[in-house]
């Protein structure tokens, strides 16, 4: 007699940790958008998918096929921030669903690395390849023109220059001790961020959220995500292994070193 079939069902753990588990196969906006699944279980991660491809295909197909490459940036800035209507969520920064794609996506409200995720996803549809970049304290992004190398701030669409990129890092000179004068190499902190490095400062975002409201629930679940995405990562396997006995001894959440 035959035993009867036994189906697990994954979880949302189980599909984040899918979709992390190559860099071949690794798809930012997808793995971006399924984070929000610990707080709501029912979201519809290919749903929301196919709503940023409406959003980029809509933006396509205004666009002649030899449209110039900053031609293009102009059209895509005017599109996400004009017509769209993104920007930074300055009167509620640290709020969760900032960090949440589906709801940025309703609200058109968001912190950098949010509103840069959807804004390089639309830049694909109109043949631009922006990549993300981890600067200290303001997630921005950059992108190759013929004209030379664009950075640009996600909260406004504008070219950064020097100056502004030098006050965005006036406040992690201050933190690491660093006096104005001082010179710094700014290309030492515009270099390419990865879709693992994205993913990974988007989930620390959340954990610091999480640990200054001493939600040891939702810490716990941001802290295996980022286990998932960093499996060799000692540090966040250590932190994780905290926060279980914390939960264990029903105890709010200690600063993580």
């Amino acid at each position: 007699m035959s035993l009867p079939l036994q189906w697990t069902v994954p979880t949302a753990l189980d599909y984040f940790a899918t979709l992390v588990a190559d860099d071949e196969g690794l798809n930012l906006a997808e793995a971006a958008i399924a984070i929000a699944q610990d707080d709501v279980p029912r979201l519809d991660v290919q749903q929301v998918l196919a709503e940023l491809d409406r959003m980029g295909e809509r933006l396509r197909r205004r666009l002649p096929s030899d449209a110039p490459p900053s031609h293009r940036l102009r059209m895509l800035n005017q599109y996400f921030h004009g017509e769209l209507g993104f920007a930074g969520n300055v009167n509620d920064y640290y709020a969760i669903g900032n960090s949440y794609i589906h709801e940025v996506m309703t609200t058109r409200r968001g912190i950098p690395i949010s509103l840069a995720i959807i804004y390089m996803e639309l830049a694909s549809h109109v043949g631009l390849r922006v990549r993300g970049v981890s600067f200290p304290g303001h997630f921005l992004m950059k992108l190759r023109l013929p004209q030379g190398e664009v950075v640009l701030d996600p909260f406004s669409g504008r070219s950064l220059g020097r100056g502004e990129l030098d006050e965005f890092l006036s406040p992690w000179r201050d933190r690491a001790g660093l006096s104005p004068e001082e010179p710094m190499a700014l290309d030492a902190f515009l270099g390419t961020a990865s879709p693992r490095q994205i993913l990974a400062r988007m989930l620390r975002n959340l954990k610091q959220i999480h640990m200054e409201r001493q939600d040891l629930p939702r810490l716990l679940a941001v802290q295996q995500r980022l286990v998932a995405l960093l499996p060799d990562d000692q540090a966040e396997r250590a932190e994780l292994a905290q926060c279980v006995q914390q939960i264990r001894d029903g105890q709010g959440p200690a600063t993580f070193h």
